[in-house]
């Protein structure tokens, strides 16, 4: 039986559209779909399937639609013969994609997901009209320089998604500056990303404190696999730890280089990215080329798959 990750993508990989093949074709994925429906409250299946698109992008739908399909994916899957051909050691998400991999894993039921999603979604959202922010990927410089340079410009880092490709966040004066002395040392390339404001920052405090009274609230159960922490790259199943760890993910890097390095140490070889695009198997094999990726966006992708 072959040993995975189960790992889910983070906001920015939404599209209208996405999982209407899912809905139409398996009850066990229309099943999340209505669920989100009646939990929310707000036409969330419609404006994914239908948009318009900035409707979508906007974080109070992008967030919670990328975790229903990602989930309603994984639950089509999960009803699938195949599904019994893999025996899923971990799961993992990049950001948005640590709560989906939550409700994976068993720690947390799906009504009590979305609803601290929606939560954390109106966090943030306040908390970028309070302070300008920004965010820029840099691309082929190596991790103890861009750590120097937003230490020496004020700059601080969002993710670790690759050897090759760093984020960083904070102050929007400070990443514009940090953004030319990335220019100015030899950085391949530096691209503004188009957010709304500094995730993964100190920027996002306030939106961290508020949400720390809602993670508290919350019963989490010990998760049937192991959920590996964008704060630390660690798998954890203690409920706890879990918690602690949600705490610190809104103002804390996002370390997905030791996430994957940490999985793959552990003996799995293969990670199977659940939701709209690809975006995760492309870091995971600029991390490790010999890891084996594969995607599950369509039924069609299931067929696909091969153990």
């Amino acid at each position: 039986m072959t040993q995975v990750a189960l790992i889910f993508p983070g906001q920015g990989a939404q599209k209208v559209g996405m999982g209407r093949e899912f809905y139409d074709s398996s009850p066990e994925a229309k099943a999340v779909f209505d669920e989100a429906n009646r939990v929310l409250g707000n036409g969330l299946t419609d404006v994914i399937f239908n948009g318009p698109a900035e409707k979508l992008t906007s974080t109070a739908y992008c967030q919670p639609g990328i975790l229903v399909f990602s989930l309603a994916a994984l639950a089509a899957f999960r009803a699938h013969p195949k599904y019994k051909l893999i025996e899923p050691k971990f799961t993992a998400g990049l950001s948005l994609g640590e709560y989906t991999a939550l409700a994976a894993s068993g720690a947390l039921p799906l009504e009590a997901t979305l609803k601290l999603v929606a939560k954390r979604c109106a966090y943030m959202e306040e908390a970028t009209r309070q302070a300008a922010g920004k965010m820029a990927a840099i691309i082929g410089m190596e991790k103890d320089k861009v750590v120097e340079i937003c230490r020496r410009t004020g700059a601080e880092v969002a993710n670790f998604n690759s050897p090759a490709q760093i984020v960083i966040t904070g102050h929007a004066s400070k990443v514009e500056a940090a953004c030319e002395v990335f220019r100015q040392e030899g950085a391949k390339s530096v691209i503004p990303l188009d957010v709304s404001g500094a995730f993964h920052s100190s920027l996002m405090q306030s939106a961290a404190d508020k949400f720390r009274a809602d993670l508290q609230a919350v019963r989490l159960s010990k998760p049937s696999i192991a959920v590996a922490a964008n704060v630390n790259g660690l798998p954890a199943d203690d409920p706890a730890v879990i918690l602690q760890n949600l705490s610190s993910q809104m103002t804390s890097s996002v370390q997905w280089v030791d996430t994957v390095t940490n999985i793959a140490k552990a003996g799995v070889t293969t990670f199977i990215e659940i939701g709209p695009g690809k975006v995760l198997c492309g870091l995971i094999k600029r991390i490790d080329r010999s890891l084996k990726t594969c995607n599950i966006e369509t039924p069609a992708d299931i067929e696909a798959l091969s153990f």
